[in-house]
């Protein structure tokens, strides 16, 4: 028997091959989230960027636009690389995706639609996923040029990310740390957990609301 599971701290058991939206805690997930680095995990500071961190930042940026969005498309943001902490702490490199192959791929998009299921999250329109994609492609700049050192010109011309780098930290940094400064894992998977039980709190503020009306 093909052995693909992953234990969690909670005692949970997730079957990668066989993903169920009740396999994982939240903590689970805030706890993997933050224990996955991005940028191969390289990084300026003493430590590297976790992905729970990078989804922070981009539902900041996300909620500084004009549009205000609803708990449960704020969610969807938070979320939208919630696979990484499923997966097995995988970020890979943009450019090498396509490379990985079908199986990954399909493995991926199971642990997605279990991700889906569980939180319930709204399909993306076409309108959604291009704003959605503008955040990313900015905090990936931003992350770039603050957390890993690349020069201005050098995230254009070698990364290819045309979006213009933040001066400003959308997040608010812990106390004691600077701007950019990527977060130890506990207090990534801390801020993470408590920015998800506040968004599921508000969407189940605003269900109950409608239901009254």
């Amino acid at each position: 028997m093909n052995r693909a599971w992953i234990l969690f701290r909670s005692g949970s058991r997730l079957d990668l091959l066989n993903p169920k939206p009740n396999a994982w805690t939240d903590s689970d997930l805030a706890i993997g989230l933050a224990r996955t680095y991005r940028w191969g995990g390289q990084s300026a500071w003493d430590l590297p960027l976790s992905v729970a961190q990078h989804s922070l930042t981009v539902l900041a940026i996300r909620e500084a636009g004009r549009r205000q969005l609803t708990p449960a498309e704020a969610m969807r943001e938070l979320l939208h690389d919630a696979t990484e902490a499923l997966i097995g702490g995988i970020d890979p490199i943009t450019p090498i995706k396509p490379l990985l192959g079908a199986a990954y791929h399909a493995i991926n998009s199971r642990l997605q639609t279990a991700v889906n299921q569980r939180y319930e999250l709204p399909a993306w329109t076409v309108a959604s996923h291009r704003e959605h994609k503008i955040a990313d492609r900015l905090a990936a700049a931003s992350e770039a040029h603050h957390v890993v050192g690349w020069r201005k010109p050098a995230v254009r011309r070698t990364l290819g990310i045309e979006a213009e780098p933040l001066d400003n930290d959308p997040v608010t940094a812990p106390d004691g740390m600077e701007s950019w400064e990527p977060w130890p894992p506990y207090v990534a998977a801390e801020r993470f957990l408590a920015r998800l039980r506040a968004l599921q709190q508000a969407r189940t503020l605003t269900g109950a609301a409608r239901r009254a009306a």
